[in-house]
Protein backbone atom coordinates (compact mmCIF):
# COMPACT_ATOMS: atom_id res chain seq x y z
CA UNK A 1 0.00 0.00 0.00
CA UNK A 2 0.82 3.52 -1.04
CA UNK A 3 2.76 5.52 2.15
CA UNK A 4 -0.05 8.22 0.54
CA UNK A 5 -2.92 5.64 0.00
CA UNK A 6 -5.03 8.20 1.33
CA UNK A 7 -4.33 11.58 -0.10
CA UNK A 8 -7.13 13.49 -0.77
CA UNK A 9 -9.49 11.50 1.67
CA UNK A 10 -11.16 12.74 4.60
CA UNK A 11 -11.57 10.46 7.27
CA UNK A 12 -14.36 10.44 10.38
CA UNK A 13 -12.83 8.28 13.30
CA UNK A 14 -15.17 7.67 16.08
CA UNK A 15 -13.54 7.42 19.40
CA UNK A 16 -10.36 9.11 18.04
CA UNK A 17 -9.27 9.98 21.08
CA UNK A 18 -7.43 6.49 22.55
CA UNK A 19 -6.66 3.03 21.76
CA UNK A 20 -7.64 1.56 18.62
CA UNK A 21 -9.48 4.67 17.38
CA UNK A 22 -6.59 6.92 18.33
CA UNK A 23 -4.27 4.25 16.39
CA UNK A 24 -6.72 4.51 12.88
CA UNK A 25 -6.32 8.10 13.00
CA UNK A 26 -2.92 8.36 12.94
CA UNK A 27 -2.23 5.71 10.80
CA UNK A 28 -5.07 7.41 8.39
CA UNK A 29 -3.12 10.71 8.79
CA UNK A 30 0.68 9.32 7.95
CA UNK A 31 -1.13 7.78 4.95
CA UNK A 32 -2.60 10.77 3.54
CA UNK A 33 -6.00 12.00 4.93
CA UNK A 34 -7.63 14.74 6.67
CA UNK A 35 -8.78 12.94 9.63
CA UNK A 36 -11.97 14.48 11.65
CA UNK A 37 -10.94 13.28 15.37
CA UNK A 38 -14.52 12.49 16.67
CA UNK A 39 -14.66 12.33 21.08
CA UNK A 40 -17.22 13.57 23.41
CA UNK A 41 -14.48 15.47 24.96
CA UNK A 42 -12.74 18.06 22.99
CA UNK A 43 -9.72 18.32 24.94
CA UNK A 44 -9.31 14.43 24.34
CA UNK A 45 -9.46 14.74 20.63
CA UNK A 46 -8.15 17.85 20.02
CA UNK A 47 -4.92 16.13 21.97
CA UNK A 48 -4.73 13.66 19.28
CA UNK A 49 -5.56 16.12 16.33
CA UNK A 50 -3.13 18.64 17.30
CA UNK A 51 0.08 15.92 17.41
CA UNK A 52 -1.31 14.75 14.12
CA UNK A 53 -0.75 18.34 12.91
CA UNK A 54 2.01 18.97 14.61
CA UNK A 55 4.24 15.67 12.80
CA UNK A 56 3.04 16.91 9.60
CA UNK A 57 -0.36 15.79 9.09
CA UNK A 58 -3.75 17.13 8.44
CA UNK A 59 -6.99 17.28 11.20
CA UNK A 60 -9.19 18.63 12.89
CA UNK A 61 -11.43 17.62 16.08
CA UNK A 62 -15.50 17.48 16.95
CA UNK A 63 -16.25 16.89 20.06
CA UNK A 64 -19.66 15.21 19.60
CA UNK A 65 -21.89 12.81 22.14
CA UNK A 66 -22.05 10.23 19.62
CA UNK A 67 -24.90 8.35 21.37
CA UNK A 68 -26.88 11.46 20.62
CA UNK A 69 -28.77 11.70 17.04
CA UNK A 70 -29.19 15.32 17.16
CA UNK A 71 -25.54 16.06 17.97
CA UNK A 72 -24.17 13.10 15.40
CA UNK A 73 -26.88 15.27 12.77
CA UNK A 74 -25.34 18.30 13.69
CA UNK A 75 -21.73 17.51 13.78
CA UNK A 76 -22.19 15.81 10.03
CA UNK A 77 -23.91 19.31 8.91
CA UNK A 78 -21.28 21.14 9.45
CA UNK A 79 -18.53 18.24 8.20
CA UNK A 80 -20.51 18.46 5.15
CA UNK A 81 -20.25 22.17 5.04
CA UNK A 82 -16.42 22.19 5.03
CA UNK A 83 -16.07 18.70 3.19
CA UNK A 84 -17.80 17.40 0.13
CA UNK A 85 -17.95 14.36 1.67
CA UNK A 86 -16.19 11.57 4.41
CA UNK A 87 -14.41 9.35 2.07
CA UNK A 88 -13.97 7.31 5.49
CA UNK A 89 -16.08 6.65 8.19
CA UNK A 90 -14.74 4.26 11.18
CA UNK A 91 -17.13 4.00 14.09
CA UNK A 92 -15.27 2.97 16.54
CA UNK A 93 -16.14 4.87 19.47
CA UNK A 94 -17.80 2.28 22.35
CA UNK A 95 -18.37 2.28 26.11
CA UNK A 96 -18.33 -1.06 28.86
CA UNK A 97 -21.05 -1.12 31.54
CA UNK A 98 -20.51 -4.18 32.78
CA UNK A 99 -23.30 -6.67 34.84
CA UNK A 100 -25.30 -9.63 35.06
CA UNK A 101 -28.74 -9.80 33.53
CA UNK A 102 -30.18 -9.61 36.92
CA UNK A 103 -28.60 -6.56 38.12
CA UNK A 104 -27.85 -4.26 34.66
CA UNK A 105 -30.36 -0.73 34.97
CA UNK A 106 -32.41 -0.12 32.47
CA UNK A 107 -30.29 2.73 32.07
CA UNK A 108 -27.19 1.22 31.46
CA UNK A 109 -28.31 -1.28 28.98
CA UNK A 110 -29.61 1.99 26.88
CA UNK A 111 -26.21 3.69 27.16
CA UNK A 112 -24.14 0.91 25.85
CA UNK A 113 -26.63 0.28 23.27
CA UNK A 114 -26.96 3.84 21.64
CA UNK A 115 -23.01 4.41 22.32
CA UNK A 116 -21.98 1.05 20.49
CA UNK A 117 -24.78 0.12 18.25
CA UNK A 118 -26.86 3.03 17.28
CA UNK A 119 -24.59 5.50 16.90
CA UNK A 120 -23.46 4.03 14.04
CA UNK A 121 -26.61 4.24 11.99
CA UNK A 122 -26.54 8.09 13.20
CA UNK A 123 -23.38 8.42 11.31
CA UNK A 124 -23.95 6.24 8.48
CA UNK A 125 -27.64 7.76 7.76
CA UNK A 126 -25.79 11.48 7.96
CA UNK A 127 -22.58 10.64 5.68
CA UNK A 128 -23.50 7.92 3.13
CA UNK A 129 -25.97 9.66 0.66
CA UNK A 130 -22.22 11.87 -0.37
CA UNK A 131 -20.20 8.70 -0.85
CA UNK A 132 -23.41 6.97 -3.14
CA UNK A 133 -22.94 10.02 -5.19
CA UNK A 134 -19.90 10.59 -5.20
CA UNK A 135 -19.47 6.64 -5.98
CA UNK A 136 -16.78 5.57 -3.49
CA UNK A 137 -16.82 5.21 0.53
CA UNK A 138 -15.20 3.24 2.90
CA UNK A 139 -16.73 1.96 6.62
CA UNK A 140 -15.14 0.23 8.95
CA UNK A 141 -17.38 -0.52 11.96
CA UNK A 142 -15.15 -1.82 15.11
CA UNK A 143 -17.10 -5.36 16.83
CA UNK A 144 -16.07 -7.62 19.24
CA UNK A 145 -15.64 -11.26 19.56
CA UNK A 146 -17.68 -10.98 22.42
CA UNK A 147 -20.65 -9.86 19.83
CA UNK A 148 -19.98 -13.35 18.19
CA UNK A 149 -19.62 -15.33 21.43
CA UNK A 150 -21.06 -13.80 23.97
CA UNK A 151 -19.47 -12.69 27.69
CA UNK A 152 -20.54 -13.01 31.25
CA UNK A 153 -21.55 -9.88 32.30
CA UNK A 154 -21.65 -7.98 28.97
CA UNK A 155 -25.43 -8.48 27.57
CA UNK A 156 -25.49 -5.20 26.99
CA UNK A 157 -22.48 -4.63 24.87
CA UNK A 158 -22.44 -8.51 23.03
CA UNK A 159 -25.96 -7.30 22.01
CA UNK A 160 -24.82 -4.02 20.54
CA UNK A 161 -21.51 -5.43 18.81
CA UNK A 162 -24.08 -8.20 17.37
CA UNK A 163 -26.17 -6.38 16.18
CA UNK A 164 -23.32 -3.82 14.63
CA UNK A 165 -22.71 -7.44 12.96
CA UNK A 166 -25.91 -6.89 11.27
CA UNK A 167 -25.81 -3.50 10.28
CA UNK A 168 -22.60 -4.19 8.89
CA UNK A 169 -23.93 -6.61 6.51
CA UNK A 170 -27.03 -4.85 5.80
CA UNK A 171 -25.40 -1.63 5.06
CA UNK A 172 -23.03 -3.52 2.70
CA UNK A 173 -25.85 -4.89 0.28
CA UNK A 174 -27.13 -1.17 0.16
CA UNK A 175 -24.67 0.08 -1.23
CA UNK A 176 -22.12 -1.75 -2.66
CA UNK A 177 -22.94 -1.40 -6.26
CA UNK A 178 -22.03 2.24 -5.34
CA UNK A 179 -18.70 1.72 -4.68
CA UNK A 180 -18.79 1.84 -0.96
CA UNK A 181 -17.24 -0.69 0.85
CA UNK A 182 -18.72 -1.56 4.47
CA UNK A 183 -17.06 -4.13 6.90
CA UNK A 184 -16.37 -5.19 10.55
CA UNK A 185 -13.61 -5.59 12.18
CA UNK A 186 -13.91 -8.03 15.67
CA UNK A 187 -11.17 -7.46 18.42
CA UNK A 188 -10.50 -10.32 20.74
CA UNK A 189 -8.53 -8.92 24.15
CA UNK A 190 -6.83 -5.94 23.52
CA UNK A 191 -4.51 -4.40 25.21
CA UNK A 192 -6.57 -0.25 25.92
CA UNK A 193 -7.98 1.70 28.53
CA UNK A 194 -10.57 -0.99 28.78
CA UNK A 195 -8.79 -3.80 29.41
CA UNK A 196 -6.51 -1.78 31.54
CA UNK A 197 -8.97 -1.72 34.42
CA UNK A 198 -8.20 -5.76 35.08
CA UNK A 199 -5.09 -7.38 37.14
CA UNK A 200 -2.79 -9.38 36.23
CA UNK A 201 -4.13 -12.39 37.47
CA UNK A 202 -6.84 -11.82 35.00
CA UNK A 203 -4.79 -10.98 31.96
CA UNK A 204 -2.92 -14.27 32.74
CA UNK A 205 -5.96 -16.12 32.88
CA UNK A 206 -7.65 -14.72 29.92
CA UNK A 207 -4.11 -15.17 28.01
CA UNK A 208 -4.27 -18.76 29.09
CA UNK A 209 -7.43 -19.18 26.31
CA UNK A 210 -5.42 -17.51 23.71
CA UNK A 211 -3.56 -20.21 21.30
CA UNK A 212 -0.96 -16.72 20.90
CA UNK A 213 -0.86 -16.11 24.63
CA UNK A 214 -1.25 -13.19 25.06
CA UNK A 215 -3.50 -10.18 24.86
CA UNK A 216 -3.48 -8.31 21.41
CA UNK A 217 -2.46 -4.43 20.75
CA UNK A 218 -3.94 -1.47 18.75
CA UNK A 219 -1.13 -2.21 16.27
CA UNK A 220 -2.26 -5.76 15.75
CA UNK A 221 -5.26 -4.26 14.70
CA UNK A 222 -4.82 -0.94 12.73
CA UNK A 223 -3.11 -2.36 9.68
CA UNK A 224 -6.20 -4.25 9.25
CA UNK A 225 -8.20 -1.40 9.66
CA UNK A 226 -5.97 0.86 6.78
CA UNK A 227 -6.13 -1.34 4.35
CA UNK A 228 -10.02 -1.98 4.41
CA UNK A 229 -10.01 1.96 4.09
CA UNK A 230 -7.96 1.88 0.75
CA UNK A 231 -8.31 1.19 -2.59
CA UNK A 232 -7.22 -1.95 -2.54
CA UNK A 233 -9.82 -2.96 -0.25
CA UNK A 234 -12.41 -2.45 -3.29
CA UNK A 235 -13.81 -5.81 -3.65
CA UNK A 236 -13.91 -6.73 -0.16
CA UNK A 237 -17.61 -5.58 1.49
CA UNK A 238 -19.84 -7.23 4.20
CA UNK A 239 -17.31 -9.33 5.74
CA UNK A 240 -16.24 -9.69 9.58
CA UNK A 241 -12.52 -9.94 10.36
CA UNK A 242 -11.40 -11.63 13.51
CA UNK A 243 -8.20 -10.23 15.05
CA UNK A 244 -7.83 -12.50 18.42
CA UNK A 245 -4.65 -14.61 18.25
CA UNK A 246 -7.12 -17.26 17.60
CA UNK A 247 -9.00 -17.08 20.37
CA UNK A 248 -12.16 -17.97 18.71
CA UNK A 249 -11.02 -20.26 15.38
Amino acid sequence: MSSLAFAGRVAVVTGASRGIGEGIARALARGGAHVVCVSRSMANCSKVSDEIIALGGSAEAMAVDVSDSVEVEKACGILLEKHPAADILVNNAGIIKDAILMRMSYGDWDDVIRTNLSSCFFWLKNLMRPMVQRRWGRIVNMSSIVGKIGNFGQANYAAAKAGLIGLTKSAAKEVASRGICVNAIAPGFISTDMTARLDQKSIDDLARFIPMKRLGSVEDVVPLATFLCSEEARYITGQIFTVDGGMTM
